[in-house]
């Protein structure tokens, strides 16, 4: 019986990772030459990052978000009620980065886009071209980090193999997986902090580090 609710567990658990293989970020072709209105960002958003989704109830944007991340100035304000491609590449950027950082962080990182693409600064390469290079990388990555997923969850299922209850012992293992994905994901967020804080100095009018 033990064994026949370790092979459910671990199948439980592959049906989520191979749930978040079908999550896939937004071409750069996708996204419309033409400039829209915020109805028509939000619609469109919803669409193409549905498999992100927690729920169905769940929104990716909404209209209050748009108008949050214009008055923190993480979003410059829209040419008469339109939003640009640009526009559009810095929100997909956001929703990854507010799940993860502060308001305050991603402002930081934010000012010298914003400065390059919006407010007439010198660029050498288009948004476009950065966002493109980025998720490219991180693509190239999901096979990796799903690996690391799997190998960590067989470890968390060895840990309290010798437990003899079984309810306690797939709770237990359960618990200790979910701390190892948790410590993870606070380590690899105080590099991302230590690196905004320490080393991320650029000053968009003057152009240097």
């Amino acid at each position: 019986m033990k064994g026949i609710m370790k092979k459910n567990n671990e199948e439980s658990i592959m049906d989520i990772i191979n749930k978040l293989r079908e999550i896939d970020y937004i071409n750069p072709e996708d996204i419309p030459n033409i400039d829209l209105y915020m109805d028509q960002v939000t619609t469109f958003m919803d669409a193409h990052l549905e498999a992100c989704k927690r729920t169905e109830e769940d929104k990716i944007l909404t209209k209050t978000m748009i108008n949050n991340y214009t008055k923190n100035n993480l979003l410059p304000p829209p040419n008469k009620k339109k939003y640009s491609k640009e526009h559009m590449f810095l929100l997909i950027f956001l929703y990854y980065f507010k799940n993860v950082l502060s308001i305050s962080d991603i402002q930081k990182i934010f000012a010298p886009l914003t400065h390059m693409f919006f407010d007439g600064g010198s660029k050498d390469i288009s948004l476009e071209k950065i966002y493109e290079e980025i998720f490219k990388m991180e693509k190239e990555q999901t096979n990796s980090l799903t690996k690391d997923v799997v190998r960590r969850f067989k470890s968390s299922q060895e840990i309290f193999s010798d437990a003899t209850d079984e309810a306690e012992a797939d709770y237990l293992s359960r618990f200790a997986y979910i701390c190892m994905l948790s410590f993870d994901v606070y380590i690899k967020k105080q590099i991302i902090e230590r690196i905004i804080d320490e080393t991320l100095d650029f000053d968009p009018r003057k152009g240097n580090k």
